[in-house]
């Protein structure tokens, strides 16, 4: 296995996750006392995973057609169009 490929991933998809609307939404579903914490957690995971293969599937078709420097560019550039129209209408509204 490839080690350091494997804690970047872990680190990376960590980072971007932690307080994010999936985990929020999570926090809510697991905050009902009638909810089973496992069917929550078991429901939230599975999700997680799915998604991850979906991405995984999609960036392994993606490299056939675009090389690995465009796609970071390209999705760096979206990060930051994302970023500034988040800080525009942010501004705008107080």
């Amino acid at each position: 296995m490839e080690w350091k490929l494997f804690a970047t991933v872990f680190a990376s998809v960590f980072i971007a996750e932690l307080a994010d609307k999936t985990q929020v939404v999570t926090l809510l579903f697991a905050a009902d006392r009638a909810a089973g914490k496992w069917v929550v957690f078991l429901g939230a995971a599975s999700a997680l995973v799915l998604t991850s293969a979906i991405g995984v599937m999609a960036g392994a078709a993606l490299s056939n057609v675009v090389n690995a420097r465009a796609m970071s560019i390209i999705a760096g550039a979206g990060f930051i169009v994302i970023g500034a129209w988040t800080l525009y209408h942010g501004i705008r509204s107080v």
